[in-house]
């Protein structure tokens, strides 16, 4: 449900916009108040699951998320709706590393790897099936039934946690949770969204751009602060990015998804509004994608552990940045099996690549006793990074207002930014090539690194 809701909206945006009346600016929110919330409260639900219970935690994110959707389904106006995706996201900050956690503490260190994998590219393929859902509900109904349709999904999924999901928590966690860094997370998060919503319209001298860009800065130096000064008990530990792959793999993350998010937010608008395409269809042309991960993501994850995630996590990025160059040049009467499916494919390999691997290093790279946090802070970096593209890629490519409307300029602004995500793609596999240490995924391999100390397990030479 929660990684659903952060694609399965991109479908209807031009559908919803048309209904409400929303700009541009208004429809990056709807996206980014989700993605928003999410990366500022993901880090603090994943600590509230160790302590309180990742089963519980995890219901409890679950209930709210679906209120927070029967609020978006029923939502009058486009600032009512925006509101509630914010509410929206509370809820997957919630129930989102509570379910990766319950796995790291459930299963077999055997096993576990394979666990994740499967996790990761069920995660991935729901991410990739947004599109093509919306479109049949959009087709089909109303694009109100993309949000609604999670209620009898919630309602399966609190009957199988209830009697299926071990109940597991960290006995070593603090009680005392660090509310107040969540929120300067959030705020700092929210001015720099804010800002870089604005300035396409109103420009960077503006009040509004420069009160936003202040209000992040202040919001961001008073986090660090925070965390600092609670040491081990703060929401987000400095001490985990003492591990040099910890810190690394946490900044691909960033890359790689906010190159995914950014161009898939304008891929899905340009192919309703410039090629053509019903919602029904813009979803189809993506779906051979979520076919390749579903299928092959555990045999990734697997591969990873017996070869270690280096060469996954540098080819990835490479096979998506192919992908986003193929796409580049779809236009009106593009034949899909020639000038879309390729792209399409290349894409979905790149991220049956990396995705499984990813996740998989990053718990690797961390105790298992700090599973909760350490998905926090990982989900963070890839909602954090959607977020960031999704405001600043109209900015890069001076889309503004209706123009998404409009075939020329919404034709030249996808251009520019398929070039803006290859080259971040890019420069996300040279940092898996160069900067990132080894990670191996094999558990006697990682005590017997311990053991000896070895830096290549990811630790600073001064650590």
């Amino acid at each position: 449900m929660a990684f659903l809701d952060s694609t399965v909206v991109n479908v209807a945006l031009p559908s919803l916009g048309r209904d409400l009346g929303a700009t541009l600016a208004q429809l990056q929110w709807v996206v980014s108040g989700y993605t928003l919330t999410l990366a500022a409260f993901v880090l603090l639900g994943g600590a509230l699951g160790d302590h309180w219970g990742r089963r519980r935690m995890f219901v409890v994110g679950v209930v709210w998320f679906t209120l927070a959707s029967v609020a978006c389904g029923f939502a009058p106006d486009v600032e009512l709706l925006i509101a509630a995706r914010i509410l929206q996201g509370v809820g997957a900050a919630l129930l989102t590393p509570g379910s990766l956690a319950l796995l790291q503490a459930s299963f077999a260190e055997q096993d576990r790897a394979r666990a994740i994998g499967a996790w990761s590219g069920l995660a991935g393929v729901t991410t990739a099936l947004g599109p093509f859902v919306g479109g049949v509900l959009i087709d089909q109904a109303s694009w109100r039934w993309i949000f609604l349709i999670n209620v009898p999904l919630a309602a399966a999924a609190v009957l199988l946690a209830h009697r299926y999901v071990p109940e597991s928590r960290s006995p070593e966690t603090d009680h005392h949770f660090d509310l107040a860094g969540g929120l300067l997370g959030a705020v700092a998060l929210a001015g720099l969204t804010y800002a870089l919503i604005a300035w396409p319209e109103q420009g960077f001298a503006s009040a509004a751009v420069l009160g936003g860009l202040v209000v992040a800065v202040v919001g961001a130096v008073s986090f660090l602060l925070r965390e600092r000064q609670r040491g081990p008990r703060a929401m987000l530990p400095l001490t985990l990015f003492d591990s040099r792959a910890f810190s690394v793999l946490n900044l691909y993350t960033l890359l790689v998804y906010g190159a995914f998010g950014g161009f898939l937010f304008l891929l899905v608008i340009f192919l309703q509004n410039v090629v053509g395409y019903t919602a029904l269809q813009a979803g189809l042309s993506t779906l051979p994608m979520t076919l390749l991960m579903f299928a092959l993501s555990e045999r990734s994850g697997a591969l990873a552990t017996k070869i270690g995630p280096k060469l996954q996590l540098t080819a990835g990025p490479l096979c998506c940045a192919l992908g986003v160059l193929l796409l580049r040049g779809v236009g009106p009467g593009t034949d899909y099996w020639t000038g879309i499916l390729p792209g399409v494919l290349a894409f979905g390999a790149g991220l049956t690549l990396f995705v499984a691997p990813l996740t998989a290093a990053v718990l690797a790279a961390v105790a298992v006793r700090h599973a909760g946090v350490a998905s926090g802070v990982n989900n963070a970096a890839a909602r954090a990074g959607s977020l960031l593209a999704v405001a600043v890629l109209p900015l890069l490519v001076g889309l503004t207002g209706d123009q998404y409307e409009q075939a020329a300029p919404l034709t030249a602004g996808y251009r520019q930014a398929a070039l803006w995500a290859a080259g971040v793609l890019v420069a996300a596999s040279a940092l898996a090539l160069f900067i990132c240490p080894h990670v191996p995924l094999d558990r006697a391999e990682v005590r017997r690194q311990k053991e000896e100390h070895l830096p290549e397990y990811g630790r600073c030479p001064s650590s």
